[in-house]
């Protein structure tokens, strides 16, 4: 049995009117509202996080964010804050999704930014981290990953163990392609030995790491069994209630 409770969040990405997306959270609230034996983290659009917290109003369920800015307030067209995240109750927040690093250019200081604006609000961030095919094939993997975590945990002591990372290969994300659970586990356990380096070996076998990229209720039981495998970020997988809740019920069996 871990010792670190597994967290399963969902990422909602770009999906789910008003309607939807309230109905995809009652729907895992009869399932997962009163499990205690997991995290579980509901991630709508900025949208649909009113609709999305007052569907899990009364259950164990945590609402997240899918970005923020790391400014409490200014001039910043477009962005949310930190603050108002915690308005509306959210717990966690995603920082850093390979989406957010290629599509609109965040780099390792402006994630860096995002986390240290996001532990300073009594948010939880959870960091995805993770290698693109070609940097996979040219045996860059553990290089990317370690960089990646370098920069966006520079300078951040306080808080560190309320973080999550999630390690999203960026190859297996949305692609149906996925990790092997060995090839997983492996770069689980590499995560921790360089967040052993960066801090020390009790923060950080306490800090938990999510896999993420195409996890689906067929192979999510043999991905959460793996030692340094404490979860999962789920992207599409996440948009229909009964997938969802059997991949999270593939955790409390680990």
């Amino acid at each position: 049995m871990k010792l670190r409770k597994p967290i399963i969040a969902g990422n909602w990405k770009m999906h789910k009117s008003l309607d939807e997306a309230g109905a995809l959270a009652r729907d895992i609230k009869i399932d997962l509202g009163n499990c205690v034996e997991l995290d579980i983290v509901l991630c709508p659009p900025f949208t649909a996080l009113k609709t999305v917290g007052d569907a899990i109003t009364g259950s164990h369920i945590k609402l997240g964010a899918q970005n923020m800015h790391w400014e409490r307030e200014g001039a910043f067209t477009g962005e949310v804050s930190p603050t108002m995240l915690r308005d509306v109750y959210c717990h966690y927040v995603i920082i850093g999704h390979s989406e957010r690093r290629m599509l609109f250019s965040e780099t390792d200081e402006t994630i860096n930014r995002k986390i240290k604006s996001a532990l300073a609000a009594s948010l939880r961030p959870i960091m995805c981290v993770g290698e693109r095919l070609e940097e996979r094939q040219a045996s860059r993997t553990r290089d990317v990953i370690r960089s990646q975590l370098e920069g966006g945990l520079a300078g951040i002591k306080e808080g560190i163990t309320n973080m999550v990372i999630a390690y999203e290969p960026v190859w297996a994300i949305g692609t149906g392609l996925t990790a092997t659970p060995e090839q997983a586990q492996e770069i689980h356990l590499f995560i921790r030995e360089v967040l052993t380096g960066l801090y020390d070996a009790a923060t950080a076998q306490t800090i938990r790491i999510q896999y993420g990229g195409s996890v689906k209720a067929g192979n999510a039981a043999a991905l959460f069994g793996q030692p340094d495998i404490d979860g999962g970020l789920i992207g599409g997988a996440a948009l229909d209630a009964a997938s969802f809740v059997a991949i999270a019920k593939s955790a409390l069996r680990k």
